[in-house]
Protein backbone atom coordinates (compact mmCIF):
# COMPACT_ATOMS: atom_id res chain seq x y z
CA UNK A 1 0.00 0.00 0.00
CA UNK A 2 1.20 3.48 -0.86
CA UNK A 3 0.49 6.39 1.50
CA UNK A 4 0.93 10.00 0.44
CA UNK A 5 0.45 12.97 2.75
CA UNK A 6 -1.17 15.68 0.64
CA UNK A 7 -1.34 18.35 3.38
CA UNK A 8 -2.13 18.68 7.08
CA UNK A 9 -5.70 17.47 6.65
CA UNK A 10 -5.63 15.19 3.60
CA UNK A 11 -3.98 11.84 2.95
CA UNK A 12 -4.14 9.55 -0.08
CA UNK A 13 -3.89 5.76 -0.19
CA UNK A 14 -3.35 3.48 -3.15
CA UNK A 15 -3.80 -0.21 -2.46
CA UNK A 16 -3.93 -3.02 -4.99
CA UNK A 17 -6.39 -5.89 -4.78
CA UNK A 18 -3.39 -8.16 -4.14
CA UNK A 19 -2.42 -5.93 -1.17
CA UNK A 20 -5.96 -6.24 0.17
CA UNK A 21 -5.75 -10.03 0.03
CA UNK A 22 -2.31 -9.99 1.69
CA UNK A 23 -3.91 -8.17 4.63
CA UNK A 24 -6.42 -10.96 5.11
CA UNK A 25 -9.38 -9.34 3.33
CA UNK A 26 -11.06 -10.00 0.02
CA UNK A 27 -13.22 -7.95 -2.32
CA UNK A 28 -16.45 -9.57 -1.21
CA UNK A 29 -15.75 -8.63 2.41
CA UNK A 30 -14.93 -4.97 1.89
CA UNK A 31 -17.87 -4.53 -0.48
CA UNK A 32 -20.63 -6.42 1.33
CA UNK A 33 -19.55 -7.07 4.93
CA UNK A 34 -19.95 -3.86 6.92
CA UNK A 35 -17.84 -4.95 9.87
CA UNK A 36 -14.96 -6.21 7.73
CA UNK A 37 -15.16 -3.17 5.45
CA UNK A 38 -14.82 -0.77 8.38
CA UNK A 39 -12.03 -2.92 9.86
CA UNK A 40 -10.18 -2.68 6.55
CA UNK A 41 -10.64 1.09 6.37
CA UNK A 42 -9.51 1.82 9.91
CA UNK A 43 -6.53 -0.48 9.51
CA UNK A 44 -5.39 1.83 6.69
CA UNK A 45 -6.07 4.92 8.83
CA UNK A 46 -4.07 3.49 11.72
CA UNK A 47 -1.16 2.77 9.38
CA UNK A 48 -1.34 6.36 8.14
CA UNK A 49 -1.22 7.52 11.76
CA UNK A 50 1.88 5.41 12.42
CA UNK A 51 3.75 6.47 9.27
CA UNK A 52 2.48 10.00 8.65
CA UNK A 53 1.20 11.04 12.11
CA UNK A 54 -2.25 11.56 10.59
CA UNK A 55 -4.81 12.06 13.34
CA UNK A 56 -8.36 10.80 12.84
CA UNK A 57 -10.02 13.10 15.37
CA UNK A 58 -12.89 14.92 13.71
CA UNK A 59 -15.20 14.13 10.79
CA UNK A 60 -13.61 12.39 7.81
CA UNK A 61 -14.52 13.06 4.17
CA UNK A 62 -13.76 9.95 2.11
CA UNK A 63 -13.47 9.66 -1.66
CA UNK A 64 -12.90 6.28 -3.30
CA UNK A 65 -11.83 5.69 -6.88
CA UNK A 66 -11.57 2.19 -8.34
CA UNK A 67 -8.97 1.16 -10.90
CA UNK A 68 -8.59 -2.20 -12.63
CA UNK A 69 -5.85 -3.25 -10.21
CA UNK A 70 -6.69 -1.44 -6.99
CA UNK A 71 -8.31 1.38 -5.06
CA UNK A 72 -7.31 5.01 -4.55
CA UNK A 73 -8.79 6.44 -1.36
CA UNK A 74 -8.50 10.11 -0.38
CA UNK A 75 -9.29 10.98 3.25
CA UNK A 76 -9.72 14.57 4.41
CA UNK A 77 -10.07 15.39 8.08
CA UNK A 78 -12.66 18.01 9.04
CA UNK A 79 -13.43 19.68 12.34
CA UNK A 80 -14.64 18.21 15.60
CA UNK A 81 -18.36 18.70 16.26
CA UNK A 82 -19.39 18.55 19.93
CA UNK A 83 -16.56 16.14 20.61
CA UNK A 84 -17.93 13.47 18.28
CA UNK A 85 -16.14 11.80 15.37
CA UNK A 86 -18.26 11.28 12.25
CA UNK A 87 -17.52 9.82 8.83
CA UNK A 88 -18.73 12.16 6.12
CA UNK A 89 -18.84 10.35 2.79
CA UNK A 90 -19.77 12.02 -0.52
CA UNK A 91 -22.78 10.44 -2.18
CA UNK A 92 -24.54 11.01 -5.45
CA UNK A 93 -27.18 13.74 -5.61
CA UNK A 94 -30.00 11.30 -6.25
CA UNK A 95 -29.20 9.24 -3.18
CA UNK A 96 -31.51 9.54 -0.17
CA UNK A 97 -30.10 11.73 2.60
CA UNK A 98 -31.32 9.36 5.32
CA UNK A 99 -29.39 6.38 3.96
CA UNK A 100 -26.76 4.97 6.28
CA UNK A 101 -23.38 6.43 5.30
CA UNK A 102 -20.39 4.17 5.89
CA UNK A 103 -17.24 3.12 4.10
CA UNK A 104 -19.02 -0.09 3.07
CA UNK A 105 -21.84 1.89 1.44
CA UNK A 106 -19.28 3.98 -0.44
CA UNK A 107 -17.37 0.95 -1.68
CA UNK A 108 -20.60 -0.78 -2.66
CA UNK A 109 -21.80 2.21 -4.71
CA UNK A 110 -18.55 3.03 -6.46
CA UNK A 111 -17.08 -0.43 -6.97
CA UNK A 112 -19.94 -2.82 -7.68
CA UNK A 113 -20.12 -1.77 -11.32
CA UNK A 114 -16.35 -2.20 -11.68
CA UNK A 115 -16.60 -5.68 -10.16
CA UNK A 116 -19.28 -6.62 -12.70
CA UNK A 117 -17.08 -5.34 -15.52
CA UNK A 118 -14.18 -7.50 -14.37
CA UNK A 119 -16.39 -10.58 -13.99
CA UNK A 120 -17.88 -10.06 -17.46
CA UNK A 121 -14.50 -9.67 -19.14
CA UNK A 122 -13.64 -12.53 -21.45
CA UNK A 123 -9.95 -11.62 -21.74
CA UNK A 124 -7.59 -11.70 -18.78
CA UNK A 125 -5.87 -8.48 -17.77
CA UNK A 126 -2.47 -8.15 -19.46
CA UNK A 127 0.64 -8.63 -17.35
CA UNK A 128 1.88 -5.21 -16.27
CA UNK A 129 5.07 -4.42 -14.36
CA UNK A 130 7.04 -1.31 -13.37
CA UNK A 131 10.86 -1.48 -13.31
CA UNK A 132 12.86 1.16 -11.41
CA UNK A 133 16.30 2.45 -12.40
CA UNK A 134 18.46 4.64 -10.17
CA UNK A 135 20.57 5.78 -13.14
CA UNK A 136 19.51 6.61 -16.69
CA UNK A 137 22.65 4.82 -17.90
CA UNK A 138 21.07 1.54 -16.78
CA UNK A 139 18.11 2.25 -19.04
CA UNK A 140 20.46 2.99 -21.93
CA UNK A 141 22.32 -0.29 -21.39
CA UNK A 142 19.01 -2.14 -21.21
CA UNK A 143 17.79 -0.56 -24.45
CA UNK A 144 20.97 -1.72 -26.20
CA UNK A 145 20.65 -5.27 -24.88
CA UNK A 146 16.93 -6.07 -24.95
CA UNK A 147 14.38 -5.44 -27.70
CA UNK A 148 10.75 -5.26 -26.60
CA UNK A 149 8.97 -6.11 -29.82
CA UNK A 150 5.18 -6.51 -29.50
CA UNK A 151 5.39 -5.24 -25.89
CA UNK A 152 3.96 -1.91 -24.76
CA UNK A 153 6.68 -0.01 -22.89
CA UNK A 154 6.87 3.56 -21.57
CA UNK A 155 9.55 5.50 -19.72
CA UNK A 156 8.89 7.93 -16.87
CA UNK A 157 10.85 9.81 -14.22
CA UNK A 158 9.80 10.71 -10.70
CA UNK A 159 11.74 11.76 -7.61
CA UNK A 160 15.20 11.12 -9.11
CA UNK A 161 14.24 7.64 -10.29
CA UNK A 162 13.52 6.40 -13.80
CA UNK A 163 10.74 3.91 -14.45
CA UNK A 164 10.00 1.54 -17.31
CA UNK A 165 6.39 0.39 -17.50
CA UNK A 166 5.93 -2.84 -19.44
CA UNK A 167 2.56 -4.27 -20.43
CA UNK A 168 2.24 -7.54 -22.33
CA UNK A 169 -0.66 -8.52 -24.57
CA UNK A 170 -1.32 -12.08 -25.70
CA UNK A 171 1.47 -12.11 -28.31
CA UNK A 172 3.89 -13.94 -25.98
CA UNK A 173 3.06 -16.94 -23.82
CA UNK A 174 3.87 -17.02 -20.10
CA UNK A 175 7.28 -18.64 -20.53
CA UNK A 176 8.30 -16.05 -23.11
CA UNK A 177 7.07 -13.23 -20.86
CA UNK A 178 9.08 -14.62 -17.94
CA UNK A 179 12.17 -14.83 -20.11
CA UNK A 180 11.81 -11.21 -21.27
CA UNK A 181 11.27 -9.97 -17.72
CA UNK A 182 14.26 -11.88 -16.37
CA UNK A 183 16.47 -10.14 -18.94
CA UNK A 184 14.99 -6.71 -18.13
CA UNK A 185 15.47 -7.24 -14.39
CA UNK A 186 19.21 -7.69 -14.92
CA UNK A 187 19.34 -3.90 -15.33
CA UNK A 188 16.74 -2.68 -12.83
CA UNK A 189 14.45 -3.70 -9.97
CA UNK A 190 10.73 -4.31 -9.81
CA UNK A 191 9.13 -1.26 -8.20
CA UNK A 192 6.43 -1.08 -5.53
CA UNK A 193 5.33 2.30 -6.93
CA UNK A 194 2.15 1.93 -8.97
CA UNK A 195 1.95 3.13 -12.55
CA UNK A 196 -1.10 5.20 -11.56
CA UNK A 197 0.98 7.21 -9.09
CA UNK A 198 3.83 7.61 -11.58
CA UNK A 199 1.51 8.86 -14.31
CA UNK A 200 -0.11 11.33 -11.93
CA UNK A 201 2.99 12.74 -10.22
CA UNK A 202 5.89 11.86 -12.52
CA UNK A 203 7.14 13.06 -15.90
CA UNK A 204 6.73 11.21 -19.17
CA UNK A 205 10.06 10.65 -20.92
CA UNK A 206 8.89 8.38 -23.77
CA UNK A 207 5.21 7.52 -24.11
CA UNK A 208 5.55 4.75 -26.74
CA UNK A 209 8.26 2.22 -27.62
CA UNK A 210 10.43 3.59 -24.83
CA UNK A 211 13.43 1.27 -25.16
CA UNK A 212 13.55 1.58 -28.94
CA UNK A 213 13.50 5.39 -28.76
CA UNK A 214 16.24 5.45 -26.11
CA UNK A 215 18.36 2.98 -28.07
CA UNK A 216 18.00 5.10 -31.21
CA UNK A 217 19.01 8.34 -29.48
CA UNK A 218 21.84 6.91 -27.38
CA UNK A 219 23.36 4.33 -29.72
Amino acid sequence: MEIERINDTTIKFYITYADIEDRGFDSEEIWYNRERGEEFFFEMINEAHDHENFEIEGPLWIQVQAFDKGLEIVVTRGQMNDGNVKLEIPVSKDRDDDMDESIVDMLDEQLRSRKKEREAATVEDPLSIVIAFADFEDLIRLSQSVTLNQVKNEVYSMENTYYLHIEFDDFYDEDEQDNILSRVLEFGNESDVSIYRIKEYGNTIVSENGLHVISTHFS
